[in-house]
């Protein structure tokens, strides 16, 4: 309380002295501040103004009690108004005069007081003093500064840590200045309030609303301390007039006109704090509402209810609605952002609309549920008179219009919510919903914005077009192996995208299929052009050589050339040069890239759609809110799921389509191509055991480094087990289709099957390869093959008897250029290719095949000259596709074995 331990020594020690010599009767303040006067001395105190300034104070205190307050005889009050003029001199009082002559001034001075202390108090009540009633203003001032005792000097937002504690010393002055319980919980109520309101600390409000709710909670009081309450007479002056108002409805008066001015633009003096505003609300109920602004009239409703405050509450959202426009406007008026005065009016309209809505309506519906309807209808036309002639004039997506719409749109959006919000309210009748006419921006932006994707749909495809054209194939970097044309399509998709909807302006299902449109047919167009690069792997796959008998011959003949390899056309050639291995497995990769992008544009864009239906289903609940129009909601539901099911599955499909070609592409370009020479041409030809396969396994071994260098590791597997595929296609075309120069004796099986072994324990690579078990399934149909050569030629020859009469009835087994195993063209390839004389002797009596002696063993020609156009075939079947070619020789076969079969059968007859 700003007192030094030395003068707070020096007071107890009087007060002490005062009390010991008081013998009966209650001390009152006249006898304090004489006691203090005459027991207190310039000496104590260090700077002669803090004692000048202190005995100002004690002389102040007494001439307002005795010489203003006391009702004295004329003789009586001119003496102690000499006595008072005498002390406040410092030098008549400290220097001039005796000690005999000061305490004589001081004798006369406590003569009056104890002739004043002597008067009977007023009321009857208990330890009542004549003071109470005459002096209540001073004592009322005394009290407060007592309480304000209460707060922290370091922070006056916060109770001292002895608060009780001195609280109860402050209650044991009640019987000297006249304080009742009542009274002091409205004076305490008023303290609390007024250190808010120099501090803001809400705290302080709490305190004050528990304190003035023990006021109305009091009992009634009896009539004495009524008429004692009602003599605390304070005067409120308004307009010219003045009322009289007892303490305590003054008291709760002052705090409900402070509510009432703060209430009347809460955006200004809660939105910093708005954890006040509620406190602040509870407190204006608690001391009541004001009924009526005209002080002549003023009737103070104590704790008035939701029914009486209604009116009053809708008239503060009113006013602080219309000053916060007020504020609003001036400062767009003087702002000097380039930026379209209308979009910045909207964007500081929606913030006064969200604090409506999230700070203050939270508390106000408890009040007064329906007043929200005012902030909207205010907001709502004072922008909706400014913004309709601006929509008049909009007819493309301009600078202007692209910040005007979405901050307009993102406005009435936000008033769409306090009106939904208001709407809510059980407490809210259908008569009192007003209808939200919306500014209509769908109708202006829906068909400019359809306009904006339309032209953006061809720019994009130019743009894909030219992206492709000046492709090389080539991985963007060691971890991003894709080609980089494709991260620019989607990039550029994505920027659409994104621009699309965030323009912030409502956006329906013909939006969307736009949108979606540019989507497909950019990747789609992107995807075929990939496709269209691509040769047919038919292309890479030697030509069939003729089928002959085999021979040893010894004797010098004229020898035919076998020519086996087919000149390609030069535009399948040229592309097939352009599509090497790296840069088949950098397509690849793009793809598998285009799959995994695809599925996170489709989710971007559905989460970017879902945030724009929650705004549609609002106006709906507008207009009729608490029904749910589940049907319309699924039938739209079903539409936009249909849009983008049937968009992005058509590209995955066609992705996955083009990959597998490629990866069989890869395969058989690998085998049938690459090692063509190195493999293909020499894998047992001549004899089996100086040309096994471990001769050729370092070259798969190479291939398939590099391969894996370059492949994504998503789809490593994919590509291996098509170049594992290729292998074994290659090894059964060695067998079945290996020419004149190779024929296969029983010890030759046995060989050939370690061989295969060999091929699958590569490609398995000791578990770091492919599962065992899908190379065992794959290499089934070679391991067959391998055991028809090991048959005796009879079994194989009564195999193609029984083939053959099939292919007689219509049902042959060959179908669509497909080899099976025990089908007539395989069966005649494995005598063919039999080193056994029984077989030959079979071939040239019943097909007059040629010997494969004929034929020079001298391959001739370049074998970079085939080409492919491509195949839809990832997971090939067990099956060998042959080219055309080598079917039209086998077409011609039919007949003969159609002809040998009936010979047979003439024969057996």
């Amino acid at each position: 309380m700003q007192i030094s331990e030395a003068m707070d020594s020096c007071i107890r020690r009087n007060m002490v002295q005062l009390a010991a010599r008081r013998t009966r009767g209650q001390i009152d303040l006249p006898q304090i501040s004489l006691e203090l006067l005459i027991g207190i001395f310039r000496s104590d105190f260090l700077i002669e103004k803090s004692y000048v300034q202190w005995k100002k104070r004690q002389v102040n205190m007494l001439e307002e009690l005795l010489y203003f307050s006391a009702k004295l005889p004329e003789t009586e009050r001119l003496t102690i108004k000499s006595c008072f003029a005498k002390i406040r001199d410092t030098k008549d009082w400290d220097v001039a005069m005796s000690p005999a002559q000061r305490v004589e001034v001081m004798s006369s001075i406590r003569q009056v007081a104890l002739k004043v202390s002597s008067q009977p108090g007023q009321f009857g009540l208990q330890s009542e003093t004549y003071y109470w009633h005459a002096a209540y203003h001073l004592n009322i001032r005394l009290y407060e500064k007592l309480l304000y005792g209460m707060f922290d000097i370091l922070d006056e937002g916060q109770l001292i840590e002895e608060a009780d504690a001195i609280m109860s010393l402050i209650k044991l002055t009640w019987s000297t200045l006249g304080i009742t319980q009542k009274l002091h919980n409205a004076l305490y109520g008023w303290v609390l309030v007024q250190q808010f309101v120099g501090t803001d600390e809400g705290t302080l409000l709490e305190h004050a609303i528990l304190q003035l709710q023990r006021v109305l909670s009091t009992e009634e009081d009896d009539w004495n301390e009524g008429q004692y309450m009602n003599s605390i007479i304070c005067l409120k002056r308004s307009n010219g007039s003045q009322t009289k108002l007892n303490l305590v409805q003054a008291i709760f008066l002052s705090i409900g006109t402070w509510c009432d001015r703060k209430l009347q633009d809460y955006h200004l003096h809660f939105s910093e704090k708005p954890v006040n505003f509620r406190k602040v609300m509870v407190l204006a109920s608690a001391t009541g509402m004001l009924t009526s602004v005209d002080c002549a009239e003023i009737k103070l409703t104590m704790n008035a209810s939701n029914n009486s405050s209604g009116g009053k509450i809708k008239n503060y959202v009113e006013k602080s609605v219309e000053a916060a426009i007020g504020r609003v406007a001036n400062t767009i008026l003087k702002s000097k952002e380039k930026t379209h005065p209308l979009a910045l009016l909207a964007n500081q309209i929606r913030l006064v609309a969200e604090r409506e809505l999230t700070i203050f309506f939270p508390v106000i519906r408890q009040w007064s549920p329906e007043s929200i309807m005012v902030s909207v209808k205010q907001l709502h036309q004072f922008y909706g008179e400014r913004l309709i002639p601006f929509l008049k004039g909009v007819s493309s997506l301009s600078e202007d219009t692209r910040s005007v719409l979405p901050a307009a749109y993102m406005l009435d959006h936000k008033l769409g919510q306090l009106y939904t919000s208001s709407l809510e309210e059980h407490t809210v009748h259908n008569s009192l919903r007003p209808y939200v006419n919306h500014y209509q921006i769908e109708k202006v932006s829906g068909p400019i914005i359809l306009d904006w994707v339309i032209g953006q749909h061809t720019h994009i495809l130019e743009w894909t077009g030219r992206a492709l054209d000046f492709e090389d194939w080539e991985p963007l970097s060691f971890h991003q192996r894709q080609a980089a044309s494709i991260i620019e399509v989607f990039r550029i998709l994505e920027e659409t995208v994104d621009q699309l909807f965030g323009m912030n302006l409502p956006l329906d299902i013909t939006h969307l299929q736009a949108l979606l449109s540019i989507v497909f047919h950019s990747l789609d167009g992107y995807l075929q052009r990939v496709l269209n690069q691509l040769v047919e792997k038919n292309h890479l796959y030697p030509s069939a050589p003729p089928l002959t008998r085999y021979t040893e011959t010894v004797i010098p003949i004229i020898k035919k050339r076998l020519n086996e390899f087919t000149v390609l056309d030069d535009n399948v050639l040229d592309r097939l040069n352009e599509l090497t291995i790296p840069k088949l497995c950098i397509r690849q990769n793009t793809l598998q890239y285009i799959q995994k992008q695809v599925g996170l544009l489709e989710d971007g864009i559905r989460n970017s759609w879902a945030l724009v239906r929650p705004s549609l289903n609002q106006r709906r609940a507008e207009v009729e809110p608490g029904e749910i129009l589940e049907g319309d909601s699924l039938t739209h539901h079903e539409a936009v799921d249909e849009l983008f099911v049937t968009t992005f599955n058509i590209i995955r499909d066609t992705s996955k389509d083009i990959s597998r070609k490629i990866c069989e592409l890869i395969g058989t370009r690998v085998v049938f191509w690459d090692l063509r020479d190195a493999f293909l041409f020499h894998l047992y030809r001549g004899n089996v055991e100086s040309a096994r396969m471990e001769n050729f396994v370092p070259d798969f071994d190479t291939v398939l480094d590099n391969v894996c260098g370059l492949i994504d590791d998503a789809v490593r597997d994919l590509v291996v087990l098509s170049v594992y595929q290729a292998s074994l296609e290659g090894f059964i075309w060695v067998l079945l289709d290996g020419g004149p120069f190779r024929a296969f004796s029983d010890s030759d099986i046995i060989l050939m099957e370690e061989d295969l072994m060999m091929l699958k324990e590569f490609f398995i690579a000791d578990g770091e390869g492919l599962p065992r078990s899908l190379v065992e399934q794959e290499a089934k149909f070679a391991e067959h093959i391998l055991h028809m050569f090991s048959l005796q030629t009879e079994t194989v020859i009564q195999m193609l008897m029984t083939a053959s009469e099939l292919i007689s009835m219509g049902l042959d087994s060959f179908k669509h250029g497909h080899m099976n195993l025990g089908d007539a063209h395989t069966l005649v390839r494995v005598l063919c290719h039999k080193k056994d004389k029984e077989a030959s002797k079979f071939l040239k009596v019943q097909y007059q095949l040629p010997m494969s002696s004929d034929y020079e063993d001298a391959p001739s020609g370049d074998s970079t000259s085939r080409s492919p156009l491509i195949s839809d075939v990832l997971k090939r079947s067990t099956s060998i596709r042959w080219n055309k070619k080598g079917q039209s020789n086998l077409k011609s076969m039919k007949k003969k074995l159609q002809e040998a079969t009936n010979e047979i059968r003439n024969v057996a007859r």
